[in-house]
């Protein structure tokens, strides 16, 4: 029989060790069972012309003036490699803030007028590789809409840290925090 050790002698009823054991083995399973591919998708619309919101939104180091991440750290270490604008441009930052840490993003792709792909490759606190677009198109009356996504593969680990903490909710709130203050920089300043 198992005891409690620490405030009595008696035994353990088996219906609460059944009871723990099903509390810690659901959110193990559901993790093993969990999708491995994520993605997050944000939007927002901007009233100003594509052609403006695109060009702003092309040149990577923008994302200073409005990426809720970048934002965080203004202590970050940054490098620029590449031109910014097209493929091949990569940021590399570098923070002492673990929420921050250390990684780069590289643009993959530029469709003008359409969209912007980016690899991004992130160092510390964890390793891995996720994929995120800025998506545009003109909604009318002058205005844009502008779709942000972020996708990527997670291992078992990542599946049980979003299960638990709804990594999902929390990055696509940041991604919406993100789009509201590219709306707010563009609307003034553009």
């Amino acid at each position: 029989m198992l005891y409690f050790w620490v405030y009595t002698t008696q035994p353990i009823p088996m219906i609460y060790l059944i009871l723990l054991l099903a509390i810690l083995a659901i959110p193990l399973a559901a993790a093993a069972f969990m999708d491995k591919h994520f993605t997050i998708e944000e939007q927002v619309v901007i009233n100003k012309p594509l052609h403006e919101v695109f060009s702003y939104l092309k040149l990577l180091r923008h994302s200073d003036q409005y990426n809720k991440w970048v934002m965080t750290d203004p202590n970050l270490s940054k490098e620029f490699s590449g031109t910014d604008g097209t493929p091949g441009f990569t940021y590399r930052w570098n923070s002492e803030m673990k929420q921050v840490g250390q990684g780069e993003q590289e643009i993959k792709q530029i469709i003008e007028g359409e969209r912007i792909d980016y690899e991004i490759r992130f160092i510390k606190p964890f390793t891995g590789t996720s994929f995120s677009s800025l998506i545009t198109h003109a909604t009318g009356n002058g205005q844009t809409q502008v779709t942000w996504t972020f996708s990527g593969e997670r291992n078992f680990i990542m599946c049980l840290f979003h299960l638990l903490l709804n990594l999902s909710k929390a990055l696509g709130k940041d991604l919406q925090t993100s789009l509201q203050n590219m709306k707010t920089v563009l609307e003034k300043n553009v």
